[in-house]
């Protein structure tokens, strides 16, 4: 993920000081997506492990809308 992350961010820093070619804007796009799916995993895997207390002191796992 670090790798991703600094990639990103080396595209970046060029794109601001000299331009990106299509090649790395195409790259750029598919590394802030990769990205952007690793986060929604991660938040995903989070709330499946989430349970509520309810004020009669039932527990129940949180439920997907």
């Amino acid at each position: 993920m670090t790798e991703l992350i600094k990639r990103i961010n080396e595209l970046a820093g060029k794109s601001k000081s000299v331009g990106l070619t299509e090649e790395e804007k195409l790259e750029q796009a598919a590394l802030r997506r990769q990205y952007i799916d690793n986060i929604k995993a991660g938040i995903a895997a989070n709330l499946d492990n989430v349970y509520i207390k309810e004020a009669d002191g039932t527990v129940t796992k949180l439920k997907k809308k």
